[in-house]
Protein backbone atom coordinates (compact mmCIF):
# COMPACT_ATOMS: atom_id res chain seq x y z
CA UNK A 1 0.00 0.00 0.00
CA UNK A 2 0.83 3.52 -0.39
CA UNK A 3 1.69 5.83 1.85
CA UNK A 4 0.45 9.15 2.76
CA UNK A 5 2.05 11.20 5.67
CA UNK A 6 -0.03 13.86 7.73
CA UNK A 7 1.90 16.34 10.19
CA UNK A 8 0.57 19.50 12.40
CA UNK A 9 3.29 22.26 12.25
CA UNK A 10 3.31 26.16 14.61
CA UNK A 11 0.39 27.00 16.66
CA UNK A 12 -2.27 24.66 17.13
CA UNK A 13 -6.36 25.58 15.59
CA UNK A 14 -10.07 24.63 16.64
CA UNK A 15 -10.55 22.16 13.94
CA UNK A 16 -7.28 20.24 13.11
CA UNK A 17 -8.40 17.60 14.52
CA UNK A 18 -11.54 17.36 11.97
CA UNK A 19 -8.90 17.06 9.14
CA UNK A 20 -6.47 14.55 10.76
CA UNK A 21 -10.27 12.70 10.85
CA UNK A 22 -10.77 13.74 7.61
CA UNK A 23 -7.83 12.79 5.43
CA UNK A 24 -7.79 9.30 7.57
CA UNK A 25 -11.01 8.35 6.75
CA UNK A 26 -10.67 9.71 2.82
CA UNK A 27 -6.88 8.00 2.30
CA UNK A 28 -8.44 4.83 3.99
CA UNK A 29 -11.27 4.83 1.91
CA UNK A 30 -9.65 5.26 -0.98
CA UNK A 31 -6.80 2.52 0.26
CA UNK A 32 -3.92 4.41 1.33
CA UNK A 33 -2.17 3.72 4.43
CA UNK A 34 -2.64 6.75 6.44
CA UNK A 35 0.71 7.84 8.60
CA UNK A 36 0.74 10.37 11.76
CA UNK A 37 3.58 12.47 12.19
CA UNK A 38 3.80 13.24 15.91
CA UNK A 39 5.09 17.11 16.89
CA UNK A 40 4.92 18.31 14.28
CA UNK A 41 8.82 18.74 12.21
CA UNK A 42 10.16 18.23 14.88
CA UNK A 43 9.08 14.70 15.34
CA UNK A 44 9.43 14.34 11.91
CA UNK A 45 13.56 15.03 12.29
CA UNK A 46 13.46 12.32 15.43
CA UNK A 47 11.14 9.78 12.96
CA UNK A 48 8.18 9.63 15.35
CA UNK A 49 5.74 8.11 12.77
CA UNK A 50 3.22 5.53 13.27
CA UNK A 51 0.21 4.59 11.51
CA UNK A 52 -3.35 5.93 11.61
CA UNK A 53 -6.61 3.94 11.38
CA UNK A 54 -9.94 4.42 11.77
CA UNK A 55 -10.03 3.95 15.13
CA UNK A 56 -7.36 6.44 15.71
CA UNK A 57 -9.33 9.32 14.59
CA UNK A 58 -12.68 8.18 16.24
CA UNK A 59 -14.52 10.88 18.29
CA UNK A 60 -12.23 13.64 17.82
CA UNK A 61 -14.40 16.15 15.59
CA UNK A 62 -15.12 18.18 18.29
CA UNK A 63 -11.70 18.25 19.98
CA UNK A 64 -9.38 21.02 19.93
CA UNK A 65 -6.12 21.46 19.81
CA UNK A 66 -4.23 18.24 17.70
CA UNK A 67 -4.08 14.66 18.41
CA UNK A 68 -0.84 14.41 16.67
CA UNK A 69 0.44 17.38 18.63
CA UNK A 70 2.68 20.01 17.35
CA UNK A 71 5.93 22.57 17.86
CA UNK A 72 7.79 24.84 15.96
CA UNK A 73 11.68 23.17 14.77
CA UNK A 74 14.39 25.32 14.05
CA UNK A 75 16.72 22.31 12.94
CA UNK A 76 14.41 21.90 10.06
CA UNK A 77 14.72 25.25 8.75
CA UNK A 78 18.64 24.32 8.17
CA UNK A 79 20.10 22.54 5.32
CA UNK A 80 20.82 19.90 7.32
CA UNK A 81 17.56 19.34 9.26
CA UNK A 82 15.63 19.42 5.83
CA UNK A 83 18.01 16.71 4.40
CA UNK A 84 17.31 14.61 7.46
CA UNK A 85 13.42 14.79 7.22
CA UNK A 86 13.79 13.63 3.84
CA UNK A 87 15.97 10.68 4.96
CA UNK A 88 12.85 9.89 7.63
CA UNK A 89 10.39 10.13 5.24
CA UNK A 90 12.04 7.93 2.83
CA UNK A 91 12.89 5.22 5.40
CA UNK A 92 9.27 5.56 6.31
CA UNK A 93 7.89 5.23 2.27
CA UNK A 94 6.03 8.03 2.53
CA UNK A 95 6.42 10.49 -0.39
CA UNK A 96 3.37 12.21 -0.20
CA UNK A 97 2.74 14.59 2.64
CA UNK A 98 -0.11 16.96 4.06
CA UNK A 99 0.88 18.99 6.12
CA UNK A 100 -1.55 21.43 8.32
CA UNK A 101 -0.54 24.92 10.01
CA UNK A 102 -0.06 28.44 9.45
CA UNK A 103 2.79 30.47 7.44
CA UNK A 104 5.71 28.92 8.88
CA UNK A 105 4.58 25.91 8.39
CA UNK A 106 3.88 26.42 4.25
CA UNK A 107 7.41 27.74 4.17
CA UNK A 108 8.32 24.00 5.59
CA UNK A 109 5.93 22.60 3.60
CA UNK A 110 7.21 24.46 0.23
CA UNK A 111 11.20 23.55 1.04
CA UNK A 112 9.86 19.19 0.75
CA UNK A 113 8.06 20.04 -2.46
CA UNK A 114 11.53 21.69 -3.54
CA UNK A 115 12.90 18.09 -2.78
CA UNK A 116 10.64 16.47 -4.35
CA UNK A 117 7.89 15.57 -1.70
CA UNK A 118 4.77 15.48 -2.58
CA UNK A 119 2.89 18.30 -0.42
CA UNK A 120 -0.34 19.60 -0.08
CA UNK A 121 -1.01 22.20 2.77
CA UNK A 122 -3.87 23.00 4.66
CA UNK A 123 -4.92 26.41 6.47
CA UNK A 124 -4.87 25.92 9.69
CA UNK A 125 -4.41 29.59 11.73
CA UNK A 126 -6.69 31.59 14.09
CA UNK A 127 -4.50 34.20 13.15
CA UNK A 128 -6.42 34.44 9.17
CA UNK A 129 -2.86 35.42 7.79
CA UNK A 130 -3.16 33.74 4.73
CA UNK A 131 -4.02 36.22 2.11
CA UNK A 132 -5.05 33.22 -0.59
CA UNK A 133 -8.00 31.84 1.48
CA UNK A 134 -10.66 34.31 2.85
CA UNK A 135 -10.86 32.32 6.34
CA UNK A 136 -8.12 29.77 7.87
CA UNK A 137 -9.20 26.37 9.97
CA UNK A 138 -9.97 27.48 13.30
CA UNK A 139 -10.12 31.42 12.82
CA UNK A 140 -13.79 31.48 12.99
CA UNK A 141 -13.96 29.31 16.20
CA UNK A 142 -11.40 31.94 17.73
CA UNK A 143 -13.52 34.66 16.78
CA UNK A 144 -16.58 33.28 18.74
CA UNK A 145 -14.48 32.87 21.96
CA UNK A 146 -13.30 36.33 21.63
CA UNK A 147 -16.92 37.55 21.01
CA UNK A 148 -18.19 35.38 23.99
CA UNK A 149 -15.57 37.07 26.46
CA UNK A 150 -16.54 40.51 25.31
CA UNK A 151 -19.67 39.82 25.96
CA UNK A 152 -19.03 38.52 29.83
CA UNK A 153 -16.38 41.67 30.11
CA UNK A 154 -19.13 44.10 28.77
CA UNK A 155 -21.59 42.57 32.29
CA UNK A 156 -19.01 43.71 34.44
CA UNK A 157 -17.70 46.73 32.77
CA UNK A 158 -21.33 47.83 32.73
CA UNK A 159 -22.20 47.41 36.21
CA UNK A 160 -18.31 49.11 37.52
CA UNK A 161 -18.87 51.69 34.81
CA UNK A 162 -15.34 50.95 33.52
CA UNK A 163 -13.55 50.74 30.76
CA UNK A 164 -11.67 47.54 29.15
CA UNK A 165 -9.09 47.02 27.06
CA UNK A 166 -8.91 43.62 25.16
CA UNK A 167 -5.69 42.11 24.08
CA UNK A 168 -6.34 39.55 20.99
CA UNK A 169 -3.95 37.77 19.27
CA UNK A 170 -3.19 38.49 15.19
CA UNK A 171 0.07 39.49 14.96
CA UNK A 172 0.50 41.38 11.76
CA UNK A 173 -2.76 40.79 10.91
CA UNK A 174 -6.31 42.03 12.89
CA UNK A 175 -9.08 39.94 11.42
CA UNK A 176 -9.24 38.87 14.99
CA UNK A 177 -9.81 41.92 16.04
CA UNK A 178 -12.30 43.16 13.40
CA UNK A 179 -14.09 40.54 12.89
CA UNK A 180 -14.89 39.81 17.21
CA UNK A 181 -14.96 43.92 17.47
CA UNK A 182 -17.77 43.40 14.52
CA UNK A 183 -19.94 40.78 16.40
CA UNK A 184 -19.06 41.99 20.26
CA UNK A 185 -19.64 45.59 19.33
CA UNK A 186 -16.21 47.01 20.68
CA UNK A 187 -15.88 50.69 20.92
CA UNK A 188 -12.33 51.04 19.64
CA UNK A 189 -10.51 48.34 17.10
CA UNK A 190 -6.48 48.77 17.55
CA UNK A 191 -5.28 47.24 14.91
CA UNK A 192 -1.66 46.98 12.97
CA UNK A 193 -2.96 47.70 9.48
CA UNK A 194 -4.12 51.50 10.82
CA UNK A 195 -2.54 53.81 12.57
CA UNK A 196 -4.14 54.60 15.99
CA UNK A 197 -4.94 58.07 17.59
CA UNK A 198 -4.97 58.48 21.31
CA UNK A 199 -6.45 61.36 21.02
CA UNK A 200 -9.94 59.83 19.13
CA UNK A 201 -9.83 57.40 21.48
CA UNK A 202 -10.28 59.85 24.16
CA UNK A 203 -12.41 61.43 22.82
CA UNK A 204 -14.85 58.87 22.04
CA UNK A 205 -14.37 57.92 25.45
CA UNK A 206 -15.54 61.54 26.29
CA UNK A 207 -18.71 61.57 23.68
CA UNK A 208 -19.59 58.10 25.48
CA UNK A 209 -19.91 59.49 29.05
CA UNK A 210 -21.65 62.61 28.13
CA UNK A 211 -24.64 60.78 26.87
CA UNK A 212 -24.54 58.24 29.60
CA UNK A 213 -22.49 55.35 28.65
CA UNK A 214 -21.37 52.90 31.02
CA UNK A 215 -18.37 51.38 29.64
CA UNK A 216 -15.95 51.23 26.89
CA UNK A 217 -14.60 48.50 25.26
CA UNK A 218 -11.37 48.11 23.31
CA UNK A 219 -9.25 45.85 21.57
CA UNK A 220 -5.82 45.76 20.51
CA UNK A 221 -4.22 43.19 18.74
CA UNK A 222 -0.78 42.33 20.30
CA UNK A 223 2.34 44.09 19.73
CA UNK A 224 0.20 47.07 18.27
CA UNK A 225 0.19 48.63 21.53
CA UNK A 226 0.83 47.98 25.18
CA UNK A 227 -2.83 47.31 27.04
CA UNK A 228 -1.63 48.53 30.38
CA UNK A 229 0.00 51.55 29.45
CA UNK A 230 -3.15 52.35 27.17
CA UNK A 231 -4.99 51.47 30.21
CA UNK A 232 -3.38 53.75 32.37
CA UNK A 233 -3.47 56.75 29.56
CA UNK A 234 -7.06 56.16 29.22
CA UNK A 235 -7.37 56.89 33.06
CA UNK A 236 -5.56 59.67 33.42
CA UNK A 237 -7.05 61.11 29.88
CA UNK A 238 -10.65 60.53 30.88
CA UNK A 239 -10.80 59.87 34.55
CA UNK A 240 -12.33 56.44 33.82
CA UNK A 241 -10.95 53.53 35.02
CA UNK A 242 -9.58 51.06 32.85
CA UNK A 243 -9.07 47.25 32.96
CA UNK A 244 -7.01 44.78 30.87
CA UNK A 245 -7.89 41.16 29.90
CA UNK A 246 -5.27 39.19 27.93
CA UNK A 247 -6.94 36.32 26.33
CA UNK A 248 -4.07 34.73 25.61
CA UNK A 249 -4.25 31.05 24.33
CA UNK A 250 -8.09 30.70 25.43
CA UNK A 251 -8.68 31.69 21.96
CA UNK A 252 -6.90 28.85 20.45
CA UNK A 253 -8.97 26.40 22.59
CA UNK A 254 -11.81 24.45 22.62
CA UNK A 255 -14.12 22.74 20.51
CA UNK A 256 -14.21 23.75 16.99
CA UNK A 257 -17.53 25.89 15.53
CA UNK A 258 -19.77 23.64 13.02
CA UNK A 259 -18.23 25.87 9.88
CA UNK A 260 -14.08 25.32 11.26
CA UNK A 261 -15.06 21.25 11.39
CA UNK A 262 -16.94 21.75 8.42
CA UNK A 263 -14.17 23.56 6.40
CA UNK A 264 -11.45 21.19 7.95
CA UNK A 265 -13.11 18.25 6.82
CA UNK A 266 -14.36 19.59 3.21
CA UNK A 267 -10.40 21.09 2.44
CA UNK A 268 -8.71 17.55 3.58
CA UNK A 269 -11.01 15.47 1.95
CA UNK A 270 -11.17 17.27 -1.78
CA UNK A 271 -7.18 18.09 -0.80
CA UNK A 272 -6.64 14.45 -0.44
CA UNK A 273 -8.41 13.35 -3.41
CA UNK A 274 -6.55 16.23 -5.40
CA UNK A 275 -3.38 14.89 -4.54
CA UNK A 276 -4.52 10.88 -5.04
CA UNK A 277 -4.69 13.01 -9.14
CA UNK A 278 -1.74 13.77 -9.06
CA UNK A 279 -2.17 17.45 -8.04
CA UNK A 280 0.81 18.36 -5.68
CA UNK A 281 3.03 20.97 -4.32
CA UNK A 282 -0.68 23.15 -3.86
CA UNK A 283 -2.46 24.75 -0.67
CA UNK A 284 -6.24 23.87 -0.51
CA UNK A 285 -8.55 27.33 0.52
CA UNK A 286 -11.37 28.86 0.94
CA UNK A 287 -12.62 31.95 -1.50
CA UNK A 288 -16.21 33.42 -2.44
CA UNK A 289 -17.73 30.80 -0.73
CA UNK A 290 -15.53 27.73 -2.98
CA UNK A 291 -12.91 25.67 -2.00
CA UNK A 292 -10.14 26.57 -3.99
CA UNK A 293 -6.64 25.02 -4.59
CA UNK A 294 -3.27 27.23 -5.44
CA UNK A 295 -0.08 26.23 -6.07
CA UNK A 296 1.88 26.88 -2.84
CA UNK A 297 4.20 28.84 -4.18
CA UNK A 298 1.49 31.46 -5.35
CA UNK A 299 -0.31 31.27 -2.35
CA UNK A 300 2.43 31.96 -0.41
CA UNK A 301 3.67 34.88 -2.27
CA UNK A 302 -0.11 36.57 -1.86
CA UNK A 303 -0.21 39.56 -0.17
CA UNK A 304 -3.03 40.19 2.87
CA UNK A 305 -5.77 42.82 1.58
CA UNK A 306 -6.85 45.00 4.49
CA UNK A 307 -10.67 44.83 5.31
CA UNK A 308 -11.05 48.77 4.70
CA UNK A 309 -14.91 48.49 3.96
CA UNK A 310 -15.75 46.36 7.17
CA UNK A 311 -13.75 48.61 9.21
CA UNK A 312 -15.14 51.53 8.14
CA UNK A 313 -18.00 50.00 8.70
CA UNK A 314 -16.96 49.13 12.30
CA UNK A 315 -16.13 52.79 13.32
CA UNK A 316 -19.78 54.15 11.70
CA UNK A 317 -21.46 51.07 13.85
CA UNK A 318 -19.28 52.41 17.15
CA UNK A 319 -20.26 55.94 17.26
Amino acid sequence: MERIGILTSGGDSPGMNAGIRSLVRTGIYHGYQMMGIRAGFTGLLEGDIHYLDLASVADIIHRGGTILKTSRSQEFQTEEGQKKALDQLDKAKIHKLFVLGGDGSFHGAQALADKGIEVMALPCSIDNDLAYTDASIGFMTAVETITEAIGKIRDTSSSHERGHVIQVMGRKCGDLAIFAGMSGGAENILIPEVENSLKGILAKIHQGKKRGKRHHILLVTEGVYDPYQLAEEIYQGTGVETKVTILGYIQRGGSPTSFDRILASSLASRGLEYLIQGKTHHAMGFRGGEISCLPLEEALKEEKVFKEKLYQEIKMLSI
